[in-house]
């Protein structure tokens, strides 16, 4: 009888190749002395984003218009969570998480553009319109959301992430853990790296590259597709990648 070889799948030979390399998905950065600024984060997204970093040891300050209101969600949910005005936030952040309301996306960069110079910052922000019918991706001119901050934002290092995130799970205080998968996008991997760490930090969660930013669109415009999939089964989806 012959034997028959054995050959490695291509994911497999990746693998090896990149932990052979120094490279593998476990060789992530250490984001755990790092500041992380939640601009927006007095709305549901970006309140559990703040509250799920903090919560697993982070260092959050949430970024308001009004330093107050701020200052006020910061102190409901404790963790030493800071409050700041939006400027502030900016500038005692090493990573931004952009988690503001689509209509307010552009004037809120356009006015933060030196405060977040040199800033790695993380686009969640979804333009999506609803009517009737459900929810819908919405055209924008530059591509997308994360498109739309990288060309205002250019001494920025921009990225896009946590996009795809239930905010009623994530602001469930009896929830430990969160499961689903972050899709990374950027275009330094040293940057993707980071947020891929930094969304690792939360239990049950785990950064996957996704892409460049040009890639940007389909991960904004699946939210629309995971509401009506919350709508008609009454969840809160998430995203798991396989064979990664």
């Amino acid at each position: 009888m012959c034997a028959t070889r054995q050959y490695p799948r291509p994911h497999d030979f990746l693998r090896q190749h990149a932990e052979a390399a120094g490279q593998g998905p476990v060789d992530l950065p250490d984001v755990s002395g790092l500041v992380v600024g939640v601009l927006g984060g007095t709305g549901d997204q970006g309140r559990g984003l703040a509250y799920r970093l903090a919560r697993a040891g982070q260092k959050v300050i949430i970024g308001s218009r009004a330093a107050d209101r701020a200052q006020t969600a910061a102190d409901e949910l404790g963790l030493g969570v800071e409050g700041a005005d939006n400027a502030e936030c900016a500038r005692r952040s090493d990573i931004v998480i952009i988690a503001v309301p689509w209509e307010g996306h552009a004037k809120t960069l356009e006015a933060l553009r030196e405060d977040l110079a040199g800033k790695l910052v993380v686009d969640c922000v979804n333009p999506l319109g609803f009517d009737k019918q459900g929810a819908y991706a919405l055209q924008v001119e530059e591509g997308s959301a994360a498109q739309q901050a990288a060309a205002l934002l250019p001494d920025s290092r921009v990225t896009a992430a946590f996009h795809h995130l239930s905010a009623v799970l994530l602001q469930d205080e009896s929830i430990d853990e969160i499961d689903t998968d972050v899709m990374v996008l950027g275009e330094s991997r040293a940057d993707t790296d980071l947020v891929q760490a930094l969304a690792a930090r939360i239990p049950g969660m785990r950064g996957v590259f996704a892409g460049r930013l040009r890639n940007a669109h389909q991960v904004e415009s699946l939210v629309a597709n995971l509401i009506s999939t919350n709508r008609r089964y009454k969840a809160h989806a998430g995203l798991r990648v396989t064979d990664v």
